[in-house]
């Protein structure tokens, strides 16, 4: 379960620093930053996309695309709640 809460977490982080600053500096850092921290526990996938194709490489098991992807949309969508709640 916990897998599944970094990468919502993880994926939140990764789309509010993409929605608020636009850089693309910024951008590769917070996803360097997410990666690392991350993949010791989800494998720091953070992406749909990413999960789709480690699970077809083998990777991860195909029971857990479903909660991965999910887990992944919904901190996608959270973030740009935030985004929108808060921007200046």
């Amino acid at each position: 379960m916990y897998k599944y809460l970094v990468e919502f977490l993880g994926t939140i982080f990764f789309v509010y620093v993409i929605l608020a600053t636009g850089n693309p500096l910024a951008i590769g850092a917070a996803l360097a930053l997410v990666i690392l921290i991350t993949s010791s526990v989800s494998g720091g996938y953070v992406n749909p996309a990413v999960t789709i194709a480690m699970a077809s490489a083998g990777q991860i098991p195909t029971s857990d695309i479903i909660p991965y992807i999910l887990a992944q949309c919904f901190g996608g969508l959270t973030a740009l709640e935030i985004y929108k709640r808060y921007k200046i």
